[in-house]
């Protein structure tokens, strides 16, 4: 799973990302302080995993992670070449959902690259950009399969249509709304690598002390969002406290949170609304050597799930024993948990769920 951090400059951007990940990314106050992307590596917390690496003693316990990119601020004209113009928009067309950082917070220490805070001003401001760029790469590629569509190409007649549909939507101002369109078609789309087609998350980055009353600004984000891209999430988040937390162990960071009466981090927020937009979950391998956490997208089999772990257990896939993560725990262990027949023998058929502790068998 890999975000790409975006926004105006001096939004906080980097200073996120360097609380998320632990990284050292320049953040400065002036703009375009980050030219090349940084990327950074965060492990996916799940006691889930916990539980299991103590259950069964192992020596090794090794998360999931998610691949954050800090990626240059963007600015009003970036298709047209201003900033880091088009240098930033083949940036973010490497990832697989986008977490737009919105500036929610007045400080007059921090400059704004427009001379005012106003989210939706900002907002439109990136969309409008990431649109641009869509509707030049659809206009190239419907040039490039207009001849064969006219022609009877039944493959390339399927692209033209969806393409100027969502020419159509484009030029409207919206972003696509997938989930409207049936799974060929999805495919069809994704293999256009658009801009605007990909998750979207807007981070509301507000001060400290207002991170649980809201705030004007945050407010009129949300209502910009309701009406505009209901299909996005919205997470409200000060870079400030995830950078005081990053440097805390686990306990010290839930105490803390809890001092400021925050059920999850920032980094929590993101994880699982990026597990929810990319329709990701987890399954698990468990014994003494290792226990893991594997993603998958939602709906796959078995043996495409083996396949994650290595090549040749999907080649080779005989079936899977699979026992619930939660009839685990109550068994207390993997012998128990077969005396009591919560383990199950699956077949190629078997579509892997959510904290799935499977042991594959193979043969090669």
């Amino acid at each position: 799973m890999k975000i790409g951090l975006v926004g105006l400059p001096n939004v906080g951007k980097s200073t996120l990302f360097n609380a998320l990940t632990k990284a050292k990314a320049q953040a400065e106050n002036y703009p375009f302080c980050t030219i090349d992307p940084n990327v950074g590596v965060v492990q996916v917390p799940d006691e889930r995993l916990d539980v299991l690496s103590e259950m069964y003693q192992t020596l090794s316990k090794v998360p999931a992670t998610v691949e954050f990119v800090d990626i240059a601020g963007l600015v009003k004209n970036a298709g047209k070449g201003e900033g880091l113009g088009n240098q930033f928009l083949s940036h973010i067309r490497n990832v697989q959902a986008i977490l737009q950082i919105v500036r929610c917070f007045e400080d007059d220490n921090i400059t704004h690259v427009d001379g005012s805070v106003d989210p939706v001003r900002d907002v439109e401001t990136i969309n409008y950009e990431l649109i641009f760029s869509d509707l030049e790469i659809i206009e190239k590629r419907l040039k490039s399969v207009e001849k064969n569509a006219t022609h009877g190409n039944k493959d390339d007649k399927k692209i033209f249509e969806l393409l100027s549909e969502i020419k159509q939507v484009l030029l409207s101002g919206k972003r696509p709304d997938m989930d409207q369109y049936s799974k060929e078609d999805q495919e069809i789309i994704e293999n256009q690598n658009l801009l605007t087609t990909k998750p979207m998350m807007y981070a509301a980055n507000m001060a400290e002390d207002e991170i649980l009353s809201s705030n004007i600004y945050a407010d009129k984000l949300k209502k910009y969002i309701d009406e505009n891209d209901s299909k996005a999430d919205m997470l409200m988040i000060s870079a400030k406290i995830e950078s005081e937390i990053a440097q805390f162990d686990r306990e010290e960071r839930k105490m803390f949170l809890e001092e400021l009466g925050l059920e999850q981090s920032g980094l929590d927020q993101v994880i699982r609304c990026g597990y929810e937009r990319l329709n990701l979950i987890s399954f698990f391998t468990a014994g003494k050597k290792e226990c893991r956490a594997w993603k998958v997208a939602k709906g796959t089999k078995a043996p495409q799930a083996a396949g994650v772990i290595h090549s040749d257990f999907e080649r080779g896939f005989i079936k899977a024993e699979v026992t619930k993560y939660a009839k685990l725990v109550e068994a207390g262990n993997d012998v128990r948990a077969r005396e009591l027949a919560y383990t199950r023998i699956e077949g190629k058929d078997y579509i892997v769920e959510d904290g799935d502790v499977i042991f594959f068998r193979f043969n090669v």
